[in-house]
């Protein structure tokens, strides 16, 4: 197993991965993203994310899909989006190998923060978490709005107000 830089060949291979995160997570009709998308995204004049791929005999069966944020407290942080094994290729250490590259490059980089998002029910995921030093943040919220809540709010941001 080799674990690389994404490409924008890799980007099948990425989606794939990302709709197969989203049944696990018991959401598999909300990917909606496209590969153009991804190349646009990923590699195009200012790319919005970076990846790190697994693979193996030429397969990939993992990627951890990464962005720079920034914060006011701490400066540049890494945003770990996703990190993704195929189901049928969980234990062999494809995933531990990508968490560490990541880790890696925010050390490479200076960071004083990585962050990422997970499930409260994924505990098998939290107890590797904390055991790898992370912290998981029991009191802080993760807060999103939709394309519906955003036009919803552009709607209605009078009444908000009030």
């Amino acid at each position: 197993m080799i674990i690389r830089k994404g490409v924008e060949s890799d980007m099948p291979a990425v989606l794939e991965l990302i709709k197969e995160l989203a049944i696990f997570e018991k959401e598999p009709d909300a990917v909606v993203m496209t590969v153009p998308e991804l190349i646009r995204d990923g590699f195009g004049e200012n790319p919005l994310f970076k990846t790190f791929v697994a693979a193996l005999e030429n397969e990939i069966i993992g990627i951890a899909l990464f962005y720079y944020r920034y914060s006011t407290w701490k400066g540049k942080t890494i945003h770990l989006e996703d990190l993704i094994v195929k189901e049928n290729k969980r234990g062999i250490g494809a995933g531990f190998a990508l968490y560490s590259e990541i880790i890696q490059q925010g050390k490479r980089d200076g960071v004083r923060r990585i962050e990422w998002n997970v499930l409260n029910w994924n505990t098998p995921a939290i107890e590797f978490y904390k055991k790898s030093g992370a912290k998981i943040l029991d009191d802080w919220n993760v807060v999103q709005m939709d394309e519906i809540g955003i036009e919803t709010f552009i709607e209605n941001k009078n009444k908000v107000q009030e």
